[in-house]
This record gives C-alpha cells, sequence and structure tokens, in this order.
C-alpha cells in the first residue's frame, strides 16, 4: 500500500515513508492543540476505503471533539481525557487510492466523498459504506462540506415527516446544517422561514427561504405565527417558546444545543423534549444523526440538479486549520468551510 500511496502523492506530497503531512491534537482544550505535523499512514481494514485528501469540511462537531466538550461526549467512548483518533476532521472528498478487499462499490481512482476518521490529514481511511461517489458538478471543496450537515439536515426533516405545502420553521438557517435544511426543506415543497442574525439574513434569502425572521428584531414565538414544523439547530429555546410557535398538533426537532452545562451542553434539552412529548399533542423530539452513505445517495441528485448547492464560506489550507476553527468559533461563519489538503494540481 504504502509504494502505491507514494506514485499517487507523487514528488510534491511532503510524505516520507510511512508518515504523512496532519493536523495532530495530543489533547482536549483550545484551538492550539490543534498542531501541524506528521502521522503515521492509515491503516484500512478489508472494509475501510484509503482516500487521498483533496478537501475536508470543518463543523460544529470538529469543535465538539477538539475541547472535549459537552463531557457526554468523553463518557460516550470518544476519549476520555484525548481524543482515541489524534487525527480531527470527518467530513471528506478525494480520490481513492486504495482499497480493502471485501470493497466492492470503489476503486483506485474514484472520486469520493463522506465520512472519514482523520479528515484534516494527506490521507484518511473511511468505511465503504459511508462514502459515495462524489457529485460531478461539485469541487472537492464544494463535496467536503456536504456530507455531515447536509446528511444531519436531511434526517431532520425526515425526523419531522415534513410534507408538501406545510410551513417549517428553522432556528439556524445560516449554518452548516440550516443552510442544508432550507434547501431540502425548499425542494420537498414546504414553505419555509428562517431565523438568523442580521448580517446573515441576505444569505438565508439566497438560499431560497420565503420568509426570514432577525432573531434580534423578530421574535418567533410572538403568536403572530405558527408553524407545523420547527427544526432547532444549535439554539437554545426553552421547550414553551418552541410550543408556542408550533400548531396544536406540529412537530418540533431538536438537532442541537450550543449551550448549557460542560456536562451534557444543550443536549441536556434534547433529552427532556420526548419526556414532555409524552402530556401534550404536538410531537416533542430529539435527532441523534447517523453517519450513513444512503442519505449521500439521496443527496447526490438533488446536488447534480442544483436543487441544493453546498454555501461554501470560506476556504483555508491545511496548515491554517486553527485560523479556520477561530473563525468557526466566533460565530462569523456564513454556511461552511473547506479546507483544502491537495488541489487538483498537486500539494496546496
Amino acid at each position: 500500500m504504502t509504494n502505491h500511496i507514494s506514485a499517487m502523492a507523487g514528488d510534491n506530497s511532503g510524505t516520507t515513508e510511512g508518515t504523512m503531512r496532519a493536523i495532530v491534537q495530543d489533547g482536549y482544550g483550545p484551538v492550539d492543540v490543534l498542531q501541524s505535523g506528521r502521522a503515521a499512514l492509515p491503516r484500512i481494514a478489508e472494509n475501510e476505503v484509503l482516500i487521498r485528501v483533496h478537501a475536508a469540511g470543518m463543523d460544529r462537531g470538529t469543535w465538539h471533539m477538539m475541547t472535549g466538550r459537552p463531557y457526554l461526549l468523553r463518557v460516550l467512548g470518544f476519549g476520555f481525557r484525548r481524543p482515541k483518533n489524534p487525527v480531527p476532521g470527518i467530513d471528506v472528498a478525494g480520490t481513492v487510492a486504495a482499497v480493502g478487499s471485501a470493497v466492492s462499490r470503489f476503486a483506485v481512482g474514484d472520486e469520493v466523498y463522506g465520512m472519514s476518521r482523520g479528515a484534516f490529514a494527506e490521507y484518511a481511511a473511511a468505511l465503504e459504506d459511508k462514502l459515495a461517489h462524489k457529485p460531478l458538478s461539485l469541487s472537492f471543496e464544494q463535496a467536503a462540506v456536504v456530507p455531515i450537515s447536509a446528511g444531519t439536515a436531511l434526517q431532520a426533516l425526515d425526523a419531522g415527516r415534513v410534507e408538501r405545502g406545510q410551513k417549517v420553521l428553522i432556528l439556524g438557517a445560516s449554518g452548516g446544517v440550516g443552510s442544508y435544511a432550507v434547501q431540502l426543506a425548499k425542494s420537498l415543497g414546504a414553505e419555509v422561514t428562517g431565523v438568523s442574525s442580521t448580517g446573515k439574513t441576505g444569505l438565508v434569502r439566497s438560499l431560497g427561504a420565503d420568509h426570514v425572521l432577525d432573531y434580534t428584531q423578530d421574535d418567533f414565538a410572538d403568536g403572530a405565527r405558527q408553524f407545523d414544523l420547527i427544526l432547532d439547530i444549535g439554539g437554545n429555546p426553552p421547550l414553551s417558546r418552541l410550543r408556542r410557535a408550533l400548531t396544536p398538533t406540529g412537530t418540533a426537532v431538536i438537532v442541537g444545543g450550543e449551550e448549557g452545562g460542560k456536562w451534557t451542553g444543550g443536549f441536556g434539552r434534547s433529552l427532556r423534549a420526548p419526556f414532555v412529548s409524552l402530556f401534550v399533542r404536538q410531537r416533542l423530539t430529539m435527532l441523534a444523526s447517523k453517519e450513513r452513505a444512503s442519505d449521500l445517495e439521496r443527496l447526490t441528485p438533488l446536488l447534480e440538479a442544483g436543487q441544493v448547492t453546498p454555501s461554501v464560506e470560506r476556504t483555508y489550507p491545511l496548515d491554517e486549520v486553527r485560523d479556520a476553527m477561530r473563525h468557526l468559533d466566533a460565530g462569523h461563519v456564513r454556511g461552511k468551510i473547506a479546507i483544502t489538503v491537495f488541489s487538483n494540481e498537486g500539494n496546496s
């Protein structure tokens, strides 16, 4: 496998025998725990694919894995004192460099995108069932920002049982998941209202939202309007406020939460929602999203048709991952951030 990797990478790869350029993280903490360095080339199992990474996506989940917060993540098996995988990054797009003996859907040279382990590196390993063929219409940077965020948005709409003609409210409409949720809900025939900050309302309109609320001026739960479905993405309104904005039999899907205590973060509210739902006519539920290629297979035709378009605000080279994370942490990102590893012409 090593000889094949050397041939794929060429003279500009920066690899030495058995190692590669990578972002490495030896512990949890602020952005300075992310260091540019070298890591061992991934070894793949029989059901895995080795990817020459052209681009990687950065999402809020990467921030959680950097900080190790909420602590619930550590308890769930991601690593108690330090991440189990020292190379961060999940979303990936690239070309297949090698395949395991049991892999049947991909061959060396195929362009793929999906979920990997250690995407912030020159090479990453991924299970075959977490990858799909890259849409031809997308650049590697565009494809790299699709898997986690668009997959989560699709699963949230599935959980909400969205139907054509329904009124859908999306809290956090300008973020990674929200930017896809707006477009996907529109493609399914819903009337979409997006909520964002003042500086991001233009993006939400450009994504196709029928109505846009500026949360610094507008109260989605003021009683002036009610929604059949609310996707609460990364917010933290009390469940009572969500219920006030729902129709009597409406559904709220809590996708995430960035506030709350250090142990459960915003997940505490998510865990309470199904319990409250037992005693009211409205349906309150949480989403525990999954990484799966079947979502990518559903998304690919929408991406190819232009019904869903990745919103890439900025791209950063691999050695500027810390700057990218600072930009994300500051809350300034409109849509998504991509990390370029290998450009089409060679090493970036």
